[in-house]
């Protein structure tokens, strides 16, 4: 079983900076693509960053210049740095993982960590 765990969510002002972790354990042979995702109240959940095995990052139009997303591999952690945050960005920040384990491929979720912004 393979379980993540995310922290580093908070309140913060306008302009400031957070940065959110992601840390999965368990029978991890190895992990393809991470991402994080947000979701605001009566909003669906939406696609902020991704970063590949090979580090290939993509961004969500919204988040571009302001957030960037990096992993260790050694450690089978993913980061989001956010900078420059604005009220819009008040969330429910999930991480996402494409874990092998074993031969397969499973998808796993993180238990989400509230990021407020107030202006």
């Amino acid at each position: 079983q393979v379980q993540l765990v995310e922290s580093g969510g908070g309140l913060v002002q306008a302009g400031g900076s957070l940065r959110l972790s992601c840390a999965a354990s368990g029978s991890i042979f190895s992990i393809n693509n991470m991402n994080w995702y947000r979701q605001a109240p009566g909003k669906q959940r939406e696609l902020v960053a991704v970063i590949t095995s090979g580090g290939i990052t993509n961004y969500a139009d919204s988040v571009k210049g302001r957030f960037t997303i990096s992993r260790d591999n050694a450690k089978n952690t993913v980061y989001l740095q956010m900078n420059s945050l604005i009220p819009e960005d008040t969330a429910v920040y999930f991480c996402h993982m494409f874990v092998i384990v074993g031969l397969l491929e499973y998808s796993y979720w993180g238990q989400g960590t509230q990021v407020t912004v107030s202006s």
